[in-house]
């Protein structure tokens, strides 16, 4: 069972990967009831309805609220729900909310977490791939609203992550190759040892033996990178890198109305687009486009919009991301694939004409 730690100076925490992981989830949970602390669990439906055993295994009678699947989710109607559950149920500033499901269950209940009382303790059970590899490592919690995806939220580290990567064998059919776009991007931006061992092997499935492995490397690149820049603050490169390509995923989710991509497909159409405007730079060469590309369309992900999308629109979103500083959106780029680094000041025009060869209108 792989077991890696976030090295923070106040919040470090480990993440287990494995399998049959609900017994050290119960463990820990007994061990925090065992010091009065009150748990409670915020649960996908779609996970529950799949995966009842693991739920009453690692959680018996604790205290739930079922969370609706699917980004939709991620909004303040159930944050307000979240919150008041929490209130309802006894949850003082010593109690803990346990998270199981994807990365909208773990965004939204980190973000109650966060906000609740002033912050309580979270525990993240991811159960999507997307989730195992990248939005439960981190402390990136938050909601979506209409300008944007991500726009507000918090800051706040969970105190550890169970990883169990049976839960994956009950995903539906577009979830697993979603989660793989987000295992690509680590690749492409600072392992191309994993880029080569990806292209090497056969379409990854949930059975794969060498799936753990994966996972625990794209964890472990997180952590480094988070270790060293929690709360993205470093003027260039930092933890922004993690976004590469979600500049564009994010413009997408957003017009096309959240739900209509998968998280992990929309990052694949922007990983493509990345390594297309880094090979316009003059940076990377065709036949890495070309690599790119190829990896995305094993695991059936999109390199070009399946219908097209109003280009202002699009233009207009991804200006509200994350990434502006001083007026300057910084994209995502790469020198190489396993080299990535933030550039601001690349010229609108060569944007846009991506947006176009992508489908845009």
């Amino acid at each position: 069972m792989p077991e890696l730690e976030v090295k923070l100076d106040q919040r470090s925490y480990k993440i287990q990967i494995g399998r049959s992981l609900a017994p050290a989830v119960r463990a820990f949970a007994d061990s925090l009831a065992a010091r009065r602390s009150r748990c409670v669990l915020a649960v996908d439906e779609a996970l529950l309805a799949a995966q009842p055993e693991f739920v009453a295994e690692a959680f018996a009678d604790m205290p739930r609220i079922i969370l609706p699947s699917g980004e939709p989710t991620k909004c303040f109607a159930q944050f307000e729900r979240v919150c008041d559950f929490m209130a309802d149920s006894g949850v003082a500033r010593d109690g803990t909310l346990f998270a199981c499901g994807g990365g909208v269950t773990g965004d939204l209940a980190g973000f109650a977490a966060a906000s609740y009382l002033r912050g309580i303790n979270f525990v993240q059970i991811p159960t999507t791939l997307l989730s195992m590899v990248d939005s439960s490592v981190g402390g990136k919690t938050g909601i979506n609203i209409k300008a944007g995806k991500n726009l507000v939220g918090a800051f706040w580290q969970p105190l550890a992550v169970f990883a169990d990567t049976g839960l994956l064998e009950t995903l539906p059919e577009r979830e697993f190759p979603a989660g793989m776009a987000e295992v690509i991007k680590y690749g492409m931006l600072a392992d191309e040892e994993l880029f080569t061992q990806l292209e090497a092997l056969p379409r990854l499935s949930s059975a794969s033996d060498e799936l753990p492995e994966v996972v625990a490397r794209c964890c472990q690149i997180k952590a480094d990178v988070v270790g060293s820049d929690e709360r993205e603050t470093a003027a260039n490169n930092g933890r922004a890198l993690l976004n590469l390509g979600h500049t564009f995923a994010h413009a997408v989710e957003n017009v096309a109305g959240y739900g209509a991509y998968l998280h992990g497909e929309a990052v694949g159409l922007g990983l493509y687009m990345a390594a297309r405007l880094s090979c316009i730079m003059g940076l990377i060469p065709p036949s890495d486009v070309e690599r790119v590309k190829t990896l995305l369309e094993r695991y059936s992900l999109p390199v070009a919009l399946r219908e097209p999308l109003p280009l202002a629109e699009l233009e207009r979103v991804a200006g509200h991301d994350k990434k502006v500083r001083a007026g300057k959106l910084r994209y995502v780029i790469m020198d190489s694939i396993g080299n990535a680094r933030t550039q601001d000041g690349i010229n609108p025009d060569t944007v846009r004409q991506l947006w176009k060869d992508a489908g845009a209108a």
